[in-house]
């Protein structure tokens, strides 16, 4: 596994802390931080340890995308391959984040920019402090949005709104963002990572095999028929009401006690 103190890493109480950090860069992406960001995303698939995962940003931002500085024109040379870029770095890291079936839970602590907001996108719950913002900032460079963000924004907001953020660049406050419903909430920034880590840490201590096919069934009724969504939770029931965790979360219900789940 890549180790780098790009990202730092810790496991507790089953779940794994992620921390992009690169602050004095706002933590944008060179390519060393997407190869340890993927690594542990990869962690996260392979660990039975790990039953939640919370992303976050060190310093005052949480990822303003693509390091520019490494793509700056005035070095010379053959314009850059941007396809191959998101090819390469962002686009596998987006597909382990929405195939995990774990909860990933994103801590917005600070400016999500271009990729970086697209990525907090991708995860499964997101929570920002109320001083963040999230910026579509491609159109100020003449890129497209990408890492996601057209796939996510046209399906949590709508066309016109996916359209305006993308075109105008214009920073989308945390508060908007969760009375669209681009997010989950925004909290007072002082209790962020404290209301984020009780969450990460619940959601891990639940029944994650469960909560695991739930993120399945929901990424697959964007585009599922009715027909093909009945079938579906029909077989993912199924699996779901064999497990360990159904049968003790029916006993401790019985017993009147807390359910001690396994995740299996």
């Amino acid at each position: 596994m890549t180790t780098s103190e790009t990202v730092l890493a810790r496991l507790e109480a089953g779940v794994l802390h992620l921390t992009l950090n690169r602050p004095d860069k706002l933590n944008s992406f060179n390519e060393e931080m997407h190869l340890a960001l993927r690594a542990q995303i990869q962690r996260a698939h392979d660990d039975e340890a790990v039953r939640a995962v919370l992303l976050t940003g060190a310093g005052r931002g949480f990822c303003a995308g693509q390091d520019l500085g490494d793509r700056d024109p005035r070095k010379g040379g053959p314009a850059p391959d941007l396809g191959n870029t998101l090819e390469t770095f962002y686009n596998p890291t987006l597909r382990l984040i929405r195939q995990l079936e774990k909860p990933v839970i994103c801590a917005v602590n600070g400016v999500a920019a271009g990729a970086g907001a697209n990525i907090a996108f991708a995860c499964d719950i997101v929570l920002a402090a109320k001083s963040a913002k999230f910026i579509q900032a491609f159109a100020k460079i003449g890129l497209i949005p990408d890492a996601g963000g057209s796939w996510s924004l046209a399906r949590i907001l709508g066309e016109p709104r996916a359209k305006a953020l993308a075109l105008t660049a214009e920073p989308l406050m945390a508060e908007r963002a969760a009375d669209w419903g681009l997010i989950w909430k925004a909290v007072e920034d002082s209790d962020l990572m404290t209301e984020a880590t009780k969450l990460a840490e619940s959601l891990a201590a639940g029944p994650t095999l469960g909560l695991g096919l739930t993120k399945r069934l929901i990424q697959a009724a964007a585009t599922n028929s009715l027909d093909e969504q009945l079938d579906m939770e029909r077989d993912l029931q199924q699996q779901a009401g064999r497990s360990a965790d159904y049968a003790e979360g029916v006993i401790a219900f019985l017993e009147k006690r807390a359910a001690r789940f396994t995740g299996k």
